[in-house]
């Protein structure tokens, strides 16, 4: 479990308690030879909190340019993409869907992540031509904001999409 993906969890799951939500985020247990859905599964019975969401995580500091749909993605033995292998997930689970991405940013800059909901990057994925998220297209969606050492829980500005242009 990366760092990025616990302290994603433990948000949820320290918002649900404070907030007295009935609702749990846990990280999905990752097997050698069987695909993972997603990173983590958001379960309530307020639908507002049922979700998944994908984590990817890229080093700017180290020369990212972007998000790109061959290298951060998986293919699986029968050769479907990861991006169209969660679509069907959310599809048939009925959860609300986003990738979740962090860029780090190098030694003494802070990390931003971004969040892009699931049925915008499935439309994007299956644009012609697009391959890609750039990190200027990345920031044009939502920051998940950081409070001291968790992130800030809001699905409804999450749900929103793109902020910019």
């Amino acid at each position: 479990m990366t760092e990025f993906e616990r302290v994603l969890v433990q948000s949820f799951n320290s918002f649900f308690t404070e907030n007295e939500i009935k609702g749990i985020a846990h990280r999905v247990k990752q097997h050698r030879f069987t695909p993972q859905f997603l990173d983590v599964l958001v379960d309530s019975l307020d639908p507002d909190y049922y979700m998944g969401i994908e984590c990817k995580s890229i080093s700017v500091d180290k020369g990212a340019k972007a998000l790109y749909y061959s290298q951060h993605f998986t293919v699986d033995k029968k050769g479907t993409h990861q991006i169209a292998r969660i679509s069907d997930f959310l599809r048939l689970s009925g959860r609300a869907g986003f990738l979740a991405v962090e860029l780090r940013m190098g030694t003494g800059y802070s990390r931003e992540a971004y969040i892009v909901p699931w049925t915008e990057l499935d439309t994007l994925f299956n644009t012609e031509g697009e391959k890609k998220l750039s990190i200027s297209d990345l920031k044009e969606y939502a920051m998940i904001e950081r409070e001291g050492n968790r992130y800030r829980i809001d699905p409804a500005k999450w749900k929103a999409g793109r902020v910019l242009g």
